[in-house]
């Protein structure tokens, strides 16, 4: 906020004391008019005066002071410059063409004036106000406030002394200081709009906004017709998130003055923190209409637009506000966002690195400089950068930065810590939580799945089966999708499996949480979490009386609107219920949910369609590139070395990434054609040539999710290694629901020998293998049914809990009777 330009009283008002010796009747006459106001009558006797004497220095001074009252400061300061070789010893002479240079912007030499008047009268308290208005029209702040403050001293009821202080602590930042003089010019100013205004600033850039608001609507009430005030004002509703307040305010303030640039951008803020992103998109262009070189509206418009996935334009938006201002970090990192969804990976990190040089601690641009460094296995300096991204989302989370830590080697601690101070940061409209509903015993438990994934997406792949299995003869399932729609073959079985499907992608998130309240939802899945564009906000408005995060984020959400947290006793133990604040509802068997209708094409390739070699050990790992860890690789390496002819077939996530470590390949002593690159193919044709691998080898700190189900699908054995975390335990726990638990390892030594013994030992691979196949859909993991049967309690004991008024507690669903 800046404080440049702080509203002013009449500290600058022409001053005449008295008049020098010798002075004429008809200067008197003049002088009687003039201070009666009657400003004609003044100076048609003082120019009489002129023609008969051109030079009377007393008529010239006081002919100036009416031209400087008149607004015509230059003919002003020509008359009193005149005047002045005679009137050299007269203060106010000096004073008054002080005023009169200040109007012009020649703050220096208006300073020069004041300073030559306080040689003359040292006392004079007027002449040490306006000398601190000069200072502070120069910049000098500190040299300003010492010449408020002697102002002060000598004329202490004087408005404009304590505003010219106020004005200069502002200057000098020093804000709560700012305060006391603000308040003392009220004392004396009670109904001046402009000093309510004035204070509410302060007290916003203290953030206090409940009471920054009041001194905003006490400068409106005063002042109806105060653009500022109403921009100002809502300023502080947005800091509180009281959204549609500041939209009433900041159209107020267009009202009031349509060609308000700041105004329109600050209600496209509004509107954007809505989802209202229509909306806010013309706010934005309306306000660069009035200001083309307004370079934050062009990185707003170009958030806006990459969300409505224009990213084209968004692109624009951000090269054209990187052009008026390029140390603008946010639009750096805006741009970097874009270009990663466009797939120009290098081009990103290029401009998430830029972004991190201007702002060395910003936690969410250093994440997304180093996730992107992952993706494509660029790992100069990992252990360093690694550090210096934990260190960063310890001090600077944000509502997106959680997920980043997943593939970082942190702890369960960070992870919560991260996630807690992300959700504190989600402001939500001003009693904006929904009023709970009246349980009814009669009716059917409705559960809401809310989603950015109901698409062609892995979630979309584990969870399609649950809803078509759930019970509707007890439970009511209605989907929230506000992802986009691929028109895919997923997406349409999505659509159909629940009883309603609603696409609120282009809703605001109140109104989303209105829609799910007025659907009177009982239980809210929240599927994505922190990952992706998120709807939090919309969770944060209490819009059902149970509220769950489950499947699509492996980690806790941090927020207390969020009641529980589906998980397996592998996956998340009991021990730590600490680091979650959702409370731990345990699964039998395992967590996540498959859909045993998974299609897998007839025809398995041979190894040459592959691309690779007819014979030889071929260890596999489908994993997303940014898994992937040096540490990992290392193993990986050495496995290839140890075995003669083996492979390490890898998914061509994107050309930089298959560069990368090719070269790290060689570096490590492994020619690069030992590592093959799998193209990406529709998901039976994927699914068919997991058939020619022999092992997949598992990543950590974040283990194989879906990849690992499909792995396990397809009768491809998994090896892992299990951390600490959520993220580092799941494919621990599908293989713990194939009854392949023995290929669950604890350490990278633990893990590197399993895998070298089961390349050299293939009858126990074999042996391993077969069952998998044989008896998928028998396992756990696989029987949908089952899977079904066991949520379905989970959530009938939600649903029970929160009837009999209890608080949401812990507990484990018990493992369901044979289901043959």
């Amino acid at each position: 906020m800046s404080f440049a330009s702080p509203a002013v009283i009449d500290a600058g008002k022409p001053e005449v004391r008295r008049v020098a010796g010798g002075i004429t009747r008809t200067v008197n006459a003049g002088f009687a008019h003039h201070q009666a106001g009657r400003l004609e009558r003044a100076e048609a006797l003082y120019r009489k005066v002129l023609a008969k004497d051109s030079e009377h220095a007393e008529a010239l001074h006081l002919l100036g002071v009416i031209a400087y009252q008149n607004g015509k400061f230059g003919t002003a300061i020509a008359l009193i410059e005149r005047a002045l070789p005679a009137l050299h010893d007269l203060p106010e002479a000096h004073l008054n063409l002080g005023n009169a240079l200040r109007e012009v912007g020649r703050f220096a030499e208006a300073a020069d004036s004041y300073r030559r008047s306080i040689a003359l009268e040292p006392d004079y308290g007027m002449a040490h106000s306006n000398l601190a208005r000069a200072l502070h029209d120069q910049g000098l702040f500190a040299a300003g406030l010492e010449s408020s403050r002697r102002a002060i001293e000598l004329i202490p009821d004087f408005p404009g002394a304590h505003l010219n202080c106020a004005a200069a602590l502002m200057g000098l930042e020093r804000f709560a200081e700012a305060e006391a003089p603000l308040r003392r010019l009220l004392d004396l100013t009670p109904e001046r709009a402009e000093t309510h205004n004035d204070l509410g600033r302060v007290l916003a850039t203290l953030n206090r906004f409940d009471e920054a608001g009041l001194s905003y609507r006490r400068a409106v009430a005063f002042k109806p017709d105060y653009p500022e005030a109403h921009f100002n004002l809502g300023s502080a509703l947005q800091a509180q998130g009281r959204l549609d307040e500041a939209v009433k305010s900041y159209r107020l303030a267009i009202a009031l003055k349509p060609d308000y640039p700041e105004a329109h951008f600050n209600l496209g803020r509004a509107l954007h923190a809505q989802d209202r992103l229509d909306e806010a998109v013309k706010s934005y262009r309306r306000a660069l209409a009035m200001k083309p070189d307004y370079p934050e509206a062009h990185m707003n418009l170009g958030t806006a637009l990459g969300q409505q996935y224009r990213l084209a334009d968004a692109l624009a938006s951000f090269r054209r506000a990187l052009v008026l201002n390029p140390d603008l970090a946010e639009a750096h990192y805006n741009l970097g966002i874009a270009l990663k969804l466009e797939e120009k990976l290098r081009e990103a990190i290029d401009s998430f690195g830029r972004a991190v040089v201007l702002d060395p601690d910003n936690g969410r641009a250093l994440a997304a400089w180093f996730r992107a460094k992952q993706q494509i296995c660029d790992w100069s300096g990992y252990p360093q950068n690694e550090t210096r991204v934990r260190s960063a989302l310890a001090s600077q989370p944000t509502p997106g930065t959680p997920f980043a830590l997943l593939a970082l080697s942190s702890t369960p601690q960070e992870q919560f810590d991260c996630a807690r101070r992300a959700a504190g940061m989600i402001v939500v409209p001003y009693a904006a939580a929904l009023a709970r509903p009246q349980p009814r015993s009669s009716e059917r438990i409705r559960l809401g799945y809310l989603s950015e994934d109901f698409r062609q997406h892995p979630v979309a792949v584990l969870i399609a089966g649950l809803i078509e299995h759930h019970d509707r003869r007890h439970f009511e399932v209605i989907g929230y999708s506000y992802g986009q729609d691929d028109r895919s073959a997923m997406r349409a079985r999505l659509a159909g499996a629940f009883d309603r499907f609603v696409d609120v992608r282009n809703m605001p998130y109140r109104r989303v949480a209105e829609l799910i309240h007025a659907d009177v939802v009982h239980i809210l899945i929240d599927l994505t979490g922190l990952t992706g564009s998120c709807r939090t906000e919309a969770l944060a408005c209490r819009p059902a009386p149970i509220q769950v995060n489950y499947l699509g984020y492996p980690g806790t959400m941090g927020a207390d609107f969020i009641d529980y947290i589906i998980v397996d006793l592998f996956v998340v133990p009991p021990d730590q219920q600490s680091f979650f604040s959702e409370r731990l509802v345990h699964l039998p068997d395992c967590y996540q949910c498959n859909d045993d209708k998974r299609a897998i094409a007839e025809l398995t390739p041979s190894r040459g369609e592959c691309g690779l070699p007819d014979a030889g050990f071929v260890f596999c790992c489908f994993n997303s590139s940014h898994k992937i860890t040096p540490a990992f690789f290392d193993t990986w390496m050495r496995l290839l070395r140890g075995l003669p002819g083996s492979v390490l077939w890898l998914l061509d996530d994107n050309p930089w990434a298959k560069a990368n470590l090719a070269r790290e390949a060689r570096t490590r002593g492994v020619p690069p054609g030992r590592l093959v690159f799998a193209r990406r193919l529709p998901p039976p044709e994927h699914l068919a040539r997991h058939r020619v691998a022999d092992l997949f080898l598992d990543t950590l700190p974040y283990n194989a999710h879906t990849t690992a189900s499909d792995a396990l699908w397809a009768g491809l054995p998994v090896l892992t290694c299990s951390g600490d975390t959520f993220a580092g335990r799941v494919a621990g726990s599908l293989l713990r629901a194939v009854e392949l638990g023995e290929l669950v390892t604890t350490s990278l030594d633990e893990y590197e020998a399993l895998a070298l013994r089961l390349a050299h030992e293939p009858e126990v691979l074999a042996r391993l293998r077969t069952p998998i196949a044989q008896n998928r859909l028998t396992h756990p993991l696989f029987n949908t049914a089952r899977f079904t049967r066991n949520i379905e309690a989970a959530y009938r004991q939600m649903w029970e809990t929160w009837r009999a008024g209890r608080p949401p507690a812990a507990f484990s669903v018990p493992p369901p009777a044979d289901m043959a």
